[in-house]
């Protein structure tokens, strides 16, 4: 791909702040996707809630989750990266991706271990290991240590969180 059709795609995919049935969603904050350091990012509730969908709103911004197969990328096998739909950083690559059966996308790790941020959650009755991102502390999703090797960690991933480029 050309550096002109690569940034053509990218301008694409930025374009809105929301999503049309088959088209990938827009990130709400555009930022480099790979920084060579991650310099955080805050915006009010009433801008996020102006860019982003409800959905995305609920899971990024209030740690919600949507409900398991309902996803767009659970099933996705498309060779590319996940972004972070708040912010555009580089979390995830396809390459990692795997099948785990939940109904949500799960990956061996993230594209670089300083793309995520681990928080201890104690909510719902359970103590698990929260993730976000970064950069714009939008909440992903769980890692678990249930996963395959080679680190034998699931994250486990809202779609809502992500925006996918393919490549």
């Amino acid at each position: 791909m050309t550096r002109r059709a690569f940034t053509a795609s990218l301008a694409s995919l930025f374009a809105c702040s929301r999503s049309s049935a088959g088209t990938e969603p827009a990130v709400a904050f555009p930022g480099e996707a790979d920084p060579a350091a991650i310099v955080k990012v805050a915006h009010t509730a009433e801008e996020w809630r102006a860019r982003l969908d409800g959905e995305a709103f609920d899971v990024l911004r209030e740690q919600g989750t949507e409900w398991a197969f309902s996803g767009r990328y659970w099933n996705n096998h498309d060779k590319g990266r996940f972004l972070c739909r708040g912010c555009g950083l580089a979390l995830y690559e396809s390459a990692d991706k795997f099948d785990s059966g939940t109904g949500w996308p799960s990956f061996t790790r993230p594209t670089k271990p300083d793309r995520v941020r681990e928080l201890r959650d104690v909510s719902h009755g359970m103590v698990r290991v929260e993730v976000r991102c970064a950069r714009c502390d939008g909440h992903l999703g769980h890692v678990f240590d249930d996963g395959p090797p080679p680190t034998l960690q699931r994250h486990c991933i809202n779609s809502a969180s992500l925006v996918f480029l393919a490549g």
